[in-house]
Order: structure tokens, then sequence, then C-alpha cells
């Protein structure tokens, strides 16, 4: 019978992921088994790969029983990071992320640029021409009127961003 979420049996005690990988007796007041069962053994074999189970044991027993869990996972995660990227852990992957969000915002500042010009674009057009009901171009977007005057896409329009200001402007 299998055995879940850390919970050892009355009589027959199945050791946790620790006591198994440090191949040591499961005591019933174990530190490690609530926080790494028997069917999870990576978990704590890279916590202890990182952290080494003494330091490990150290800092769940200075902590209140209420705060090892949370404990446990942020221990659980930084050696996950670790694993993957030994010199920066988490600290490279937020990294990535916050270089990822710059060049998402950039990206939005572009789009957000060329709306407004669009739309200065179609008022100095509607202003000067106004709108012909005959017309072609009046049916669909202003952008597939703006293609089908131009010949080219939108998209491949010069546009200047201010990219210092990125981060500073509110839409």
């Amino acid at each position: 019978m299998k055995e879940s979420g850390g919970s050892r049996k009355q009589g027959t005690p199945s050791p946790c992921a620790a006591c198994k990988l440090l191949r040591r007796r499961c005591a019933q007041d174990c530190v490690f088994a609530p926080y790494f069962p028997a069917d999870e053994p990576h978990k704590f074999a890279n916590v202890h790969k990182v952290f080494g189970a003494s330091n490990v044991n150290k800092m769940l027993q200075d902590l209140p029983v209420d705060q090892r869990g949370d404990a446990v996972s942020s221990m659980v995660y930084e050696a996950n990071a670790r694993v993957r990227d030994p010199v920066y852990g988490c600290v490279g992957a937020i990294s990535s992320l916050q270089q990822q969000i710059d060049m998402l915002q950039s990206q939005l500042a572009q789009a957000r640029a060329e709306v407004v010009h669009l739309r200065v674009w179609q008022n100095a057009t509607l202003s000067n021409h106004g709108p012909s009901p005959t017309s072609p171009s009046n049916s669909g977007s202003p952008s597939s009127r703006l293609m089908a005057s131009h010949g080219k896409s939108i998209f491949d329009m010069d546009m200047m961003v201010d990219q210092p200001n990125l981060g500073d402007s509110v839409w």
C-alpha cells in the first residue's frame, strides 16, 4: 500500500525522502518527514545538494512549526534554481524575467506610438479630404486604408520612440 503526503503508518514506518537519501532510520518525530515525503525524493535531493542536510535541519528546528512549510518551499525553489543555474540561482531567473518585461514594455510603447501616429494621420486625411461614401478607401479599418494608399504594411513605417522615457510614460 502506497502512502502519500509524508504520512507514516503506525507499526510500519516508511522513511521520508530525507532519511532514505541519508540512509538512516526515520524517527517518529523526524523534522524532515512532513515536508519531504517518500514519494518525492528529488525534492530533498536538490535541497541536500545545495544547502546540506545538517543546515536544513538547523533552519527547520529554529523556525516555528507554522513557518516551516514556507521555508521548505523557498529552499526547494532556490535549490532547483541553483541546480539549473549554479552561479545566479533564482536571481538569474528574476533577471531574465525583468529583461523580458523591459523588452515587452518597449514593444508596447512602440505599438502605442504607432496607434497615435495612425490616428493623427487618419484625422489629417479626413480633415483634408473628408470622407467620401463612394471612395474604395473608405471601407475597412484605418490601417487597411493606409496600406492601400501607401502600398506597404503599416509595420514597415519608421517611427521614433523616446527610449529613455519608456518606463515613465503613463497611457
